[in-house]
Order: C-alpha cells, then structure tokens, then sequence
C-alpha cells in the first residue's frame, strides 16, 4: 500500500497531468471570457497602468482574447506547446507589468498560470490531447 502510494505509475502521472491541464484550461478560459463583457473591459481600460500601454484598448482586448484561446487549446491540447509559451508571456506580464511585480502574494494568481504554461511547455499535452491523435503519425517519419 504504501509503495503504491509513493511509487506511482507512469500511467497515473499522464493522466493526473492532463487532468491538470485541462482544469488549467478551463480557469484560463474561463478569464478569457471577460472579453464579452464590455464593461468588465472598459473598467479595465481605466487602470492607469493600462492607458500607458500603447493601443490600450487593444492590448486589453489582446490580453483577454490570449486567455480565452490558450485556456480553450489547453482544455483539447492542441498546439499545447505554443499556447504554453503565449499564455506563460501574456501571465508573466500581467504579474510583472500591470500588477505589481509581487508574485509572492498579490499576483500569485497569474505567476502561478505562468509556471503552469511552462511546465506544459515542456512537457506537451501529456494525454488526451489533439497533439497526440493529429501529430501522432508524425513520429515515425
């Protein structure tokens, strides 16, 4: 019982990682969505670290719509490594630019996606995947 427990299969790694991924997705997503909420967006278009970026209304509009996308890719794994490094960037400068560079308390939250990304960025889709099923004859080539 106890090597069991401390000695876990591969198989159980796999598939305890897509479920993470997939549970990643789904929040990541799930903050993308703000992008139909228009006010929700133009209380964001207030911020004042906001209006010094250029293009403020569209980088906040490019923000929200890198969350709903990489968040739907993570949930299916598709391009998951790409959507890894592209939700690793858009999380890390939300911590680091428009919060306050503090990801050991008050941007938790978005460093915490940001270290997520990069572990699927190294490690692909995992399991239950589109990566796996489409790239899949790609392997023996």
């Amino acid at each position: 019982m106890i090597k069991q427990l401390f000695f876990i299969k591969t198989e159980w790694q796999n598939n305890g990682l897509a479920i993470i991924r997939i549970i990643c997705g789904l929040l990541m997503g799930y903050h993308g969505l703000e992008i139909f909420n228009s006010d929700i967006m133009k209380s964001y278009q207030e911020w004042d670290i906001i209006k010094t970026l250029p293009f403020p209304v569209m980088m906040v509009y490019l923000g929200k719509g890198i969350e709903l996308v990489t968040g739907l890719l993570f949930v299916i794994g598709l391009f998951t490594r790409l959507a890894a490094i592209i939700m690793a960037i858009n999380m890390l400068f939300i911590c680091f630019y428009i919060g306050s560079g503090k990801f050991y308390y008050e941007d938790q939250t978005p460093f915490l996606f940001a270290i997520l990304a990069v572990v699927y960025f190294l490690l692909g889709p995992v399991k239950f995947g589109l990566d796996n099923q489409i790239f899949k004859n790609n392997k023996h080539d």
